[in-house]
């Protein structure tokens, strides 16, 4: 799509978006499934209906504008995708691998709060009322989300180190056990 307008850059970000919760659509399944911890994984299954609420969002804003959904790939959402799938693919402990997973999707989170608030503006300096209203809903749902996102993590980060001490502790352990063996 080339960009000569407000307008033009407006259609083609909302497209960026709307692919982007289409690929979390996607993703989101899988890392509820690998999170070791209940309140993670919950998380995961909640933000997943969130998302498709999102999507619908986008769809009612393409309507209003006679436009459709469908453009170029999310590049950038794609990127992040595949590196929280590597996280998930590595051999880590349950309470690290939950540590790696919130650190992915913050990252995600923080890419869409990027985009919602742009677009939200873009809305808003185009007159489109309804698709900013329906934009800042999008945004504000997606900075309570990354904010859960932080409160989960100060209590996993914590239990990953403890895990993280206890595995070295164990490993000393049987170090020293096999000096004295010898």
């Amino acid at each position: 799509m080339k960009v000569n307008s407000l307008d033009d850059l407006y259609l083609k970000q909302l497209r960026d978006l709307y692919d982007a919760e289409q690929q979390l659509i996607k993703a989101l399944p899988k890392m509820a499934e690998a999170a070791a911890s209940e309140e993670l994984r919950q998380g995961f299954e909640e933000h997943l209906e969130q998302t498709r609420g999102h999507a619908q969002r986008l769809e009612t804003i393409f309507e209003g504008l006679g436009e459709k959904p469908k453009g170029e790939r999310c590049k950038g959402m794609e990127g992040l995708v595949k590196e929280g799938s590597e996280a998930l693919e590595e051999d880590l402990q349950p309470d690290t691998r939950d540590a790696a997973i919130i650190a992915a999707a913050q990252k995600v989170e923080h890419y869409e709060i990027a985009g919602y608030g742009t677009v939200r503006t873009y809305a808003n300096l185009l007159g489109e009322t309804e698709a900013a209203r329906l934009l800042e809903a999008t945004l504000d749902e997606e900075k309570e989300t990354d904010l859960k996102l932080t409160q989960l993590a100060e209590q996993i980060n914590v239990e990953a180190k403890e895990e993280a001490a206890g595995e070295t502790k164990m490993t000393q352990r049987t170090r020293a056990g096999r000096k004295r063996a010898a």
